[in-house]
């Protein structure tokens, strides 16, 4: 299945091989007591994303009264390479343990939309091969880490299209939406809209989130 989209249409295709992957440079941001580290889909555009990443970001910052919340955006291809999903993977994993050393009491809300969820459920240890766009894993947050990660918000979850989902130990703190006739997460799914609607979960999202920080 391939499906495109530049804002109007989104170009999906299955996860390849993989080749060794270089680390990119982990960077330290100032410490806040909450980062939301988001990985935003195929083309996405927009600073966190602009479907998913920037709004539940804007609405995060108005329901988290009385913490300061900071971001960054997953460095990673998000493109249909064989090796992008890997990349946001490893580049997720390696900036939650930079941020961990550097701020001791940072807590971190994962978000993740379309390939972009591929990469969240990879560095939570759930592998999204063979999911469109997806990778295996190629590093997992330590699990001396796992408490830190308050919240995982994912949003049109390619894992889902396999009946596959989030389980084990950040089940509890993960909200995973998959609209109704997404063809990314909803096997036999065709509506191509629904795909781009998650902008209308924001709220929903940054409420749950909220309520676990």
């Amino acid at each position: 299945m391939r499906i495109r989209m530049c804002l109007a249409a989104l170009s999906l295709a299955g996860g390849a091989g993989l080749t060794t992957l270089a680390a990119p440079p982990a960077m330290a941001a100032a410490c806040s007591d909450v980062e939301v580290v988001a990985a935003r889909g195929t083309f996405e555009p927009g600073t966190l994303g602009f479907i998913v990443g920037d709004p539940v970001y804007s609405a995060l910052q108005k329901k988290a009264v009385g913490k300061s919340i900071s971001s960054y955006k997953v460095n990673y291809p998000a493109d249909l390479s064989p090796t992008s999903a890997a990349q946001g993977n490893l580049d997720l994993v390696n900036h939650v343990k930079s941020q961990a050393a550097a701020c001791p009491g940072q807590k971190f809300v994962l978000v993740g939309y379309s390939q972009g969820a591929n990469v969240v459920d990879n560095s939570i240890g759930i592998s999204s091969a063979g999911a469109v766009v997806g990778s295996p894993i190629v590093a997992t947050v330590p699990a001396a880490l796992e408490p830190k990660v308050a919240a995982v918000l994912l949003f049109g979850n390619p894992i889902r299209a396999l009946g596959k989902s989030v389980s084990g130990t950040y089940q509890s703190r993960t909200l995973d939406l998959c609209a109704q006739g997404d063809p990314v997460c909803e096997n036999g799914g065709g509506d191509v809209g629904a795909h781009l609607s998650y902008r209308d979960d924001a709220e929903e999202a940054a409420t749950f989130a909220a309520g676990r920080l």
